[in-house]
């Protein structure tokens, strides 16, 4: 039998299929859907050649719950508490691109007080997503400890938004022209203390995991992407950045008062599983630093626009892109002047960043792929939305 050379992988992934009939030693092999390292109800349909994959083709639908059909059914305000349950690790940037849409509908303009508000919320939302990523997917290479610390740090995180919001996961914070309520007085100080706390554990983390040997061999050279590739699939966020794109909508295209602060976009060109990772973890520096400047200078005054009970925008329709923890996301509202929308769409990053695993995956090991799966952090609900 001829030695298999899987660096001559290559060809359309459209044509692939996964069809009965003689395989020549090579297996087909059903990964998930409930796979611990899967992130979610994914199934991954894999051809091998012994440890090696020819052909991965995900499954999606086994959690699609038709968040888009049920807003065609609720008011624009019953809607709201959707946006918590489509990304469950970044609710707070599903809120904003939302009610972001909606308020440019209704024409609406969010005082200055809710808008530092709602940077505050959400960087911290970001933190607490990168974290729980960061745990989950060492977990997924072997390593069981830094999930530990990564939960310790994020519970602290999870008591400043309990306390602000009533929850601790699915937020629904956001309303249209702000907030829902005002911050607790000591809400400054805390974030503060937690971002020098964090700031402190960093070096912890990086001679843990991130200098660690194994980690390397396990991320380095794996999963590589060039920019054309990440660009071709719509890739965002983290996983564009990764390939050597600083492109972030916070930076791009400003919204609510991201464009007053000073921050870095980190981005890394090998492309590789750990150039995502490095991202990720220095977009805590980038988040700490917004956190900061945010509180800092957290004005007084309203924290509500002036809506009506009934929120009924004139005809028409309006787009609103913030910035994920998994990359662009784009809410486009369409309203036929009713109470309820006509329309919403959801662009949800994780599709896209989920559509380049069949591409990186291929000529790989099996071994690999969960390490190049956790790289795109994935969540599976965002998709299958």
């Amino acid at each position: 039998m001829q030695a298999f050379d899987p660096t001559a992988l290559r060809g359309d992934l459209a044509s692939m299929r996964f069809e009965p009939g003689p395989t020549d030693d090579k297996l087909i092999l059903s990964m998930g859907p409930q796979h611990p390292s899967t992130h979610g109800v994914l199934r991954i349909m894999l051809e091998l050649d012994g440890e090696y994959i020819l052909r991965a083709e995900p499954i999606l639908g086994y959690v699609h719950r038709m968040h888009e059909w049920m807003a065609e059914q609720k008011t624009y305000m019953q809607f709201m508490p959707n946006m918590g349950r489509v990304d469950y690790l970044h609710a707070m940037a599903w809120n904003w691109a939302y009610a972001g849409a909606v308020e440019r509908l209704l024409g609406v303009q969010v005082p200055e007080r809710a808008e530092y508000i709602r940077v505050a919320v959400t960087e911290l939302n970001r933190i607490s997503s990168h974290l729980l990523w960061w745990g989950a997917y060492l977990l997924d290479l072997g390593a069981f400890t830094p999930i530990m610390y990564a939960f310790d740090d994020r519970e602290r995180i999870l008591d400043i938004l309990q306390d602000v919001t009533g929850s601790r996961l699915t937020y629904s914070y956001f309303t249209f022209g702000g907030v829902y309520g005002d911050v607790p007085s000591d809400f400054a100080s805390r974030c503060l203390e937690f971002t020098r706390h964090l700031r402190s554990r960093l070096p912890m983390y990086r001679d843990l995991v991130t200098d660690n040997v194994i980690l390397r061999g396990r991320c380095e050279g794996i999963g590589e992407m060039n920019v054309e590739l990440a660009r071709k699939y719509g890739a965002t966020g983290p996983v564009l950045r990764g390939s050597g794109a600083p492109v972030d909508t916070r930076r791009a295209e400003p919204y609510g008062v991201y464009n007053r602060f000073d921050f870095r976009i980190p981005a890394y060109n090998e492309g590789d599983a750990m150039a995502r990772y490095m991202v990720r973890m220095d977009e805590l520096t980038t988040s700490c630093d917004i956190i900061d400047q945010a509180v800092q200078g957290l004005p007084e005054g309203p924290i509500q626009a002036k809506v009506g009970k009934t929120v009924k925008p004139p005809k028409g329709e309006a787009c609103y892109a913030v910035e994920g923890a998994r990359g662009k996301i784009l809410v486009h509202v369409r309203s036929d002047g009713g109470p309820k929308p006509y329309r919403v769409k959801l662009r949800a990053p994780g599709f896209s960043n989920l559509s380049l695993f069949s591409e990186l995956s291929r000529g790989t090991l099996l071994a690999d792929a969960v390490s190049i799966l956790g790289s795109l952090d994935l969540v599976i609900p965002e998709i299958d939305r």
